[in-house]
This record gives C-alpha cells, sequence and structure tokens, in this order.
C-alpha cells in the first residue's frame, strides 16, 4: 500500500505508463504530468511494459537477503528463555553472549518483549521505591523448598517416579508426616536482601524458629560489614519470629531498627519476594537434582553468578555487586 504522501498511487502509475506507451507522450512529458521526476516516470515505464497492469502494484522493500538478520537457532534460544525462565531481555543476553538490542529487537518481533504479554495481567500498577544507598535497609525473609528425593524429583521424572524416590528416601531417611506418609523434609532458606544495591545472602537452615533467624541475622550482617555495609534498618514479614523478643533484642544488640510490614500486605516486601521467584526458577528448579545434598552444594555458585555476574534490570543491566565498590569512606 501507498504511503500517505506518495506522488503516484497504483491507478496513477498506470495512467503515467499508457500516455507514454499508448499515447506516445515522452517520458518528460508524462513526468511533468504527473509532477514526479524522469527517473520514476521511466522506472513505471519499464515496469509496465515487462509485467503490465499488474506491475504497477506496490512491492516489498524487503531485501532479497539479509546476512546480519539474527539465526533462527539464536531465535528459538532467546524465546526458550524467556518462557521457560521468565527472564529479562539483559539476563537473557548476559546468558548467550548476544548485545540486548538483539534480545530486544527478537522479543519484540515475537510480540513478547513485555512479561505481562505472557503472564497473567495484574490489575495494580508497578510501584518502585528504593534507599539511596547500600545498608539504608535490608530485607530478611524465609522461603521453604521441599527437599529432593534420591533420584530426582517429580518436576522432572514424572509423577509415578516421583513418587517411587520420595517413597525410598522417606525409607531410608525415616521422614513421615503424622498421617504415616512418606516425605523427604523441607528446607528453610532464610533470604536477606540489600535494598538498594539487591546484592543478597543465603542460608539453608532446618527451621524458622526465632534463635535461627537472629543467628542469620548476625551471620548477614557480619558479611555485609566485610564488604563496606554498615546496616541500619531491617524490614521483615510479621512471621511469629520476627514479632518474637529474641528477635527485638538481638536487633537493638547489633544496632539496627527493627521494621515490619503492614499485614496482608506482601508487596512492602516485594524486593525479596521477587527474589524468592528468581531463587526458584534459576537454583531450586532450574535443573535435575539426583539429591538434596546435590541442590544444597549449587546453592553458593548459583548465589555468586547472582551478586556478581547476572543483569539486574533495577539498578540499570548491572550485577547487584557493582554497587557495592568504591562506596564512599570504603577504602579511608
Amino acid at each position: 500500500m501507498s504511503h500517505a504522501n506518495a506522488a503516484l498511487t497504483p491507478r496513477a502509475r498506470l495512467q503515467l505508463a499508457r500516455l507514454i506507451v499508448d499515447h506516445g507522450w515522452s517520458i518528460a512529458e508524462a513526468a511533468r504530468y504527473h509532477h514526479v521526476s524522469w527517473p520514476t516516470a521511466k522506472r513505471w515505464v519499464d515496469r509496465y511494459v515487462l509485467l503490465g497492469p499488474a506491475g504497477m502494484s506496490d512491492r516489498s522493500s524487503r531485501p532479497h537477503s539479509m546476512p546480519g538478520k539474527t539465526s533462527k537457532q539464536l531465535t528459538r534460544q532467546i524465546i526458550r528463555l524467556r518462557w521457560r525462565h521468565r527472564i529479562g531481555p539483559m539476563q537473557i543476553a548476559g546468558r548467550l553472549g548476544v548485545p540486548a538490542s538483539t534480545v530486544y529487537a527478537v522479543l519484540t518481533r515475537c510480540r513478547i518483549g513485555r512479561l505481562r504479554q505472557i503472564e497473567k495481567v495484574v490489575a495494580a500498577p508497578v510501584r518502585r521505591y528504593e534507599h539511596d544507598r547500600p545498608g539504608a535497609l535490608i530485607h530478611v525473609d524465609v522461603t521453604k523448598f521441599g527437599n529432593v528425593p534420591d533420584g530426582g524429583g517429580h518436576r522432572f521424572v514424572g509423577r509415578w517416579q516421583g513418587e517411587r524416590n520420595r517413597s525410598a528416601t522417606a525409607r531410608r531417611t525415616g521422614e513421615r508426616s503424622f498421617r504415616g506418609e512418606a516425605r523427604t523434609g523441607t528446607a528453610y532458606l532464610h533470604t536477606v536482601i540489600d535494598d538498594h544495591s539487591r546484592v543478597a545472602y543465603v542460608e539453608i537452615r532446618s527451621d524458622e524458629r526465632a534463635d535461627t533467624a537472629v543467628d542469620v541475622l548476625r551471620n548477614a550482617v557480619t558479611w555485609f560489614t566485610a564488604r563496606g555495609v554498615s546496616v541500619q534498618r531491617v524490614l521483615s514479614d510479621n512471621g511469629s519470629a520476627y514479632r518474637s523478643s529474641t528477635w527485638r533484642d538481638a536487633c537493638t544488640e547489633l544496632g539496627i531498627t527493627p521494621k515490619r510490614t503492614r499485614p496482608y500486605r506482601p508487596q512492602t516486601n516485594g524486593k525479596i519476594e521477587r527474589f524468592h521467584r528468581t531463587l526458584a526458577d534459576g537454583w531450586a528448579y532450574a535443573r535435575l537434582y539426583l539429591s538434596d545434598q546435590a541442590r544444597r552444594d549449587a546453592l553458593p555458585a548459583w548465589l555468586h553468578f547472582y551478586n556478581h555476574h547476572r543483569l539486574h534490570t533495577a539498578i540499570g543491566g548491572q550485577p547487584p555487586i557493582t554497587r557495592l565498590t568504591n562506596l564512599p569512606g570504603q577504602y579511608t
């Protein structure tokens, strides 16, 4: 279809060509009559002579060959990562070693450039906040994952084989529910996220009691202090461990102000909730683990990748650790 400012429509091109070929007008006269250049009139005359009236229609401007076009194999890899892991263009580019602009172009062309195009639509708009420096606020929470049975879980080996693996593991460990059902146990991941940098600290524990949460907090504060970050506030949900006097006394001893989210409002602690999803997709359910110990052994390497190499969209496409380098007073 001709663009809005085209001098010649297909009908006018046919009229121009017929004036020259059928009525004997010169190319210059016909071009002047239709207010176009001589080369333009000549082009349509040649096409009329070669193809007749059918040659007056618009043609695609797409080139016959595109040597720089993204390969089908790379396109499939980009789409697969987008659908399976729900990660953004920055993370996909980092994994595949290609420019982020290439990933953006492929996702846009395939109409999956926005996560809302492949996920459920949420009614509330996204609202972000961020403290101005590391340590001003850290988020703490606990997320739970079922232990991996020997031989792999049902997500990878199927429901039937997964049940058999779970039963065999329960017989070995003696884990049973109060109803006598086979169990593999639960891993409690105590997670800590710095609000400004998104740097994460994680420990796997066997429970979520107050003394355990306090022990993790002490270790996290020591870990952040070793990296030049002084923790001032800690934000948690309203779990029993974080409402206890043990937690309050430990925060007072560490010189940290404890804060809690509004009840039934997990969005306030949204950064760590989103990290739990990233943790599940990138570590817990990322691949087949043949034992729970194999998955636990993989956590430090993944956590290093998250902090040092994974590109984070919310902080300008840089790894979280980049916001902990060259801090004011760090080397004085």
